[in-house]
């Protein structure tokens, strides 16, 4: 049996140091911790191959992320968005679900899922991770001029989403303030 090589230099530091960030921006793009997980793997094994010349341009995190973002919008053109058959109709809240907060974050996350990949990729940098729109076109590998049109129409298309707007309005609010 033959042992994994190890890991190249400052890698293994860098892992411990900023997973913790990296999955969070995963999880948000994909809104499912499983896949998340993933997306970060994959994104860490393929900058792991590159990792002498990413650490010497001093900048690692950044390729990482860019990484995780590419990987993510490969993911996302790929994946089957049809209908899925089931046996039984899903539930549906009622009047004693005590669980406003996660309706409201479940809602939001399924309004995300909404928005096409570059968006959503937009979102998160943009207002999540407070990223620049330079920072963000840099990541992306667009213009500045694309990421203001995607954020726009981003935010243009979650103003409009029902689950949105009732989080937004004074019923919502009074919802989400309920014991």
């Amino acid at each position: 049996m033959t042992r994994a090589p190890a890991p190249p230099e400052g890698f293994a530091e860098f892992v411990a140091a900023r997973s913790d960030g990296l999955l969070r921006a995963a999880w948000l793009l994909t809104g499912d911790a499983g896949r998340a997980e993933d997306l970060l793997q994959t994104a860490l094994a393929r900058s792991w191959l590159h990792w002498d010349r990413i650490a010497k341009d001093g900048n690692p995190e950044g390729y990482v992320r860019r990484v995780l973002y590419n990987t993510y919008m490969s993911w996302w053109r790929r994946r089957w968005r049809g209908e899925l058959p089931s046996a039984a109709p899903p539930d549906r809240a009622g009047a004693q679900d005590v669980a406003v907060d996660s309706a409201a974050r479940d809602g939001l996350r399924r309004a995300l899922a909404r928005l096409t990949g570059r968006q959503r990729a937009v979102v998160v940098l943009r207002y999540v991770e407070d990223r620049t729109v330079a920072e963000t076109a840099e990541l992306l590998g667009c213009s500045a001029g694309t990421v203001k049109t995607l954020a726009f129409r981003a935010l243009q298309a979650l103003r409009t989403d029902p689950a949105v707007r009732s989080l937004l309005t004074d019923e919502g609010a009074e919802h989400h303030d309920a014991p």
